[in-house]
């Protein structure tokens, strides 16, 4: 599954061929919160799903970033704590925050597809 899955609290997910999930925050929360000044990336351990697992300041806020499912954060994007600019560079891409080993990798299914995370966004929008 290439394809990105979402949370509501605007992470992105991506199932890669290893198994290993990716997550980062999306275009929109990145956005939201202006210029990311400073990261803090999880440690390698378990969580259980919601809870704070990375923490990022921007110029307007701060801002946690949660553990969208069960697992095992195995690999994090340490990158971020010297260059925090990637998240508003590369949301998607060089912008990632860790890489965690699903207790169950078929949960990610269960969460939102672009389209549902579109509509979400359009719903807040208009609150």
């Amino acid at each position: 599954m290439s394809e990105l899955r979402f949370t509501v609290d605007h992470e992105w997910l991506r199932l890669e061929a290893d198994g290993l999930i990716t997550v980062g925050i999306t275009a929109f929360a990145q956005q939201a919160l202006g210029d990311v000044v400073f990261v803090q990336v999880p440690e390698l351990r378990a969580f259980g799903a919601g809870d704070e697992v990375a923490v990022l300041e921007s110029v307007k806020a701060a801002s946690s970033v949660y553990m969208p499912l069960d697992g095992e954060v195995v690999e994090v994007n340490s990158t971020l704590e010297s260059s925090p600019e990637l998240i508003n560079e590369d949301a998607l891409g060089e912008g990632w925050f860790f890489r965690f080993q699903p207790t169950d990798a078929s949960a990610v299914a269960q969460l939102l597809d672009q389209d549902a995370y579109d509509r979400l966004i359009k719903a807040n929008a208009e609150a």
